[in-house]
């Protein structure tokens, strides 16, 4: 079985000054500042009386401030390079260290070592070193499927083992997730673009179908409801009775679903909770399996509980109008069973993670904590009766300066909330992207855009808006942006995996011509005129 990993170009700055990579010397942004300053220090006193040279002033101190800051962030990019070279080594290193483990365990089979003893190193080292691997089979290629399991992805690798906590990471259900492939002979195709005979050209490309297989059976589940609902409460007490009786799983739910329960019946003093925002934290290494009863809003709600990896989600429809719930409460028993046996087709969200830059912090590194969202962050002007003026770059490249009532930066899974109806158009979840949708804006020609995976927004209030710019993560945590504050926003690493009822393309088709009840309309007669 050999082994191999993925790596990804990473476009946020490699810390190259070469102008073939889109940067100019570090040297050129000091002193155009410096320049810019000269200029500003040079008015006289008649000058500054003029209205038109105030605002030129102004302008000049936001663009040295513009230099500044792009300075700063090259900085920045250039250390993040630097780190991400130092990970690379040292991932190396590893990889060359488990393929010499991986030898000698095939040695020490044929001598007489079980295969779980060499899995058992495997997922040892796995916990050790946080990576992304994926399998296939040797050169036969029969075997259609890379795949990644659980406990080679999305580990934080910051787990004690003094105090156990390692221990508590090796009880958590194991699983992998496989990328399946069509066609007649089942062999497996890599997404690969070749060069031969001066003709450029792409191979066969696989279905991109994510499955999840369970390598070790689920133990714990944990149950999120949509509040104040008669029937939501009712469900949620038969399904935590069949769990724990038909199935014998660990059981945790929210605080508040605790207290009703144990209202209910004094039996359920079986399940748990936790007290306070450490324990929440850990949740991710303690549960196997997310459940959630409501709609597209209880999924969002449960995924912003995790700030890091996320459980796989199995999400029951019981709210008014859902995108991303494709199980019916009825069958839950039978959709519940299906999932604990595996395989099940899933789909991975992709969120994104923004914070926002003060000007009054010193530097970039004073920032405050990093919001992840799964469906949109908006910035509009409130209750400010101006159009909002918000300055944005990608990269460090200027994209437009956006008049309007505000500006919508949504995931694909959240293409079919907000920026869907401020003219956004509607993506497969699965396709990896950052839409960007202006709402109102004061000009005809302002169309939306739907950006690269790997770039990083970053919307700034200008120092000459007339008003102050308001944010918000999912509809939620609302802030306020000066003058000179900025929004950064780049896609998260650790996306939100939700089950399927069919597969993924299935589940979002129907869910658009269910939900929004997409082109439909009385079909053309038959009996009307016809071309001879």
């Amino acid at each position: 079985m050999s082994t191999y990993k993925l790596n990804y170009t990473e476009t946020f700055g490699n810390g190259d000054a070469s102008p073939e990579n889109g940067f100019s010397d570090l040297t050129s942004f000091a002193l155009s500042e410096k320049a810019v300053q000269e200029l500003i220090s040079q008015q006289t006193p008649m000058q500054a009386t003029d209205d038109h040279l105030i605002e030129f002033s102004e302008a000049l101190r936001t663009v040295a401030k513009a230099l500044r800051g792009a300075a700063e962030g090259k900085a920045l990019a250039q250390a993040e390079a630097a780190e991400w070279k130092r990970r690379y080594e040292l991932e190396k290193s590893r990889n060359l260290n488990l393929q010499h483990k991986e030898t000698s365990n095939g040695v020490s089979a044929s001598n007489g070592v079980s295969a779980d003893e060499s899995n058992s190193h495997r997922m040892e080292h796995s916990v050790k070193s946080p990576r992304l691997y994926a399998q296939e089979n040797g050169s036969s290629g029969r075997n259609c499927t890379e795949r990644i399991c659980t406990h080679e992805v999305l580990q934080n690798g910051g787990f004690n083992s003094t105090n156990g906590e390692s221990n508590k990471l090796m009880k958590k259900a194991s699983f992998k997730l496989a990328w399946g492939c069509k066609g007649a002979n089942d062999q497996h195709k890599k997404e690969i673009v070749s060069f031969e005979r001066g003709n450029i050209t792409t191979a066969e490309r696989s279905s991109k179908q994510i499955s999840l297989t369970w390598e070790s059976n689920p133990q714990t589940v944990l149950i999120f409801t949509k509040p104040n609902s008669t029937s939501v409460r009712i469900l949620s007490v038969e399904m935590v009775r069949w769990l724990r009786a038909q199935k014998g799983l660990n059981i945790y739910v929210e605080p508040r679903v605790k207290e009703e329960l144990l209202s209910e019946s004094s039996s359920f003093d079986f399940v748990q909770t936790w007290e306070d925002d450490k324990e929440i934290s850990l949740l991710h290494t303690k549960v196997d399996l997310l459940i959630t009863l409501g709609g597209d809003g209880t999924v969002l709600w449960a995924a912003s509980m995790f700030k890091g990896p996320v459980p796989p989600i199995v999400p029951f429809s019981m709210g008014s109008l859902g995108f991303m719930t494709p199980f019916h409460s009825e069958q839950y028993r039978e959709c519940l069973e299906a999932v604990l046996r595996g395989p099940i087709s899933i789909t991975l969200r992709h969120r994104l993670q923004c914070h926002i830059i003060r000007d009054k912090a010193r530097h970039e590194f004073e920032t405050e904590d990093t919001m992840l969202v799964l469906n949109e962050v908006t910035i509009d002007r409130g209750i400010s009766s101006y159009l909002t003026n918000l300055e944005c770059y990608c990269d460090n490249s200027f994209v437009t300066c956006v008049q309007g009532d505000g500006l919508i930066l949504s995931t694909t899974s959240g293409s079919t909330a907000y920026s869907l109806a401020a003219g956004g158009s509607m993506v497969h979840p699965q396709v990896p992207g950052i839409l960007f949708t202006p709402i109102c804006p004061h000009s005809l020609s302002f169309r939306p855009l739907i950006l690269p995976e790997h770039v990083t927004v970053r919307v700034q209030v200008p120092f000459n808006s007339r008003s102050s710019a308001w944010v918000s993560f999912d509809g939620k945590d609302r802030k306020q942006l000066e003058a000179g504050d900025a929004l950064v926003c780049s896609m998260a690493p650790w996306p939100v995996s939700t089950a399927c009822q069919v597969e993924s393309t299935n589940d979002f088709l129907r869910s658009i011509h269910d939900g929004l009840h997409w082109n439909q309309r009385k079909t053309q007669s038959f009996d009307g005129p016809r071309d001879t």
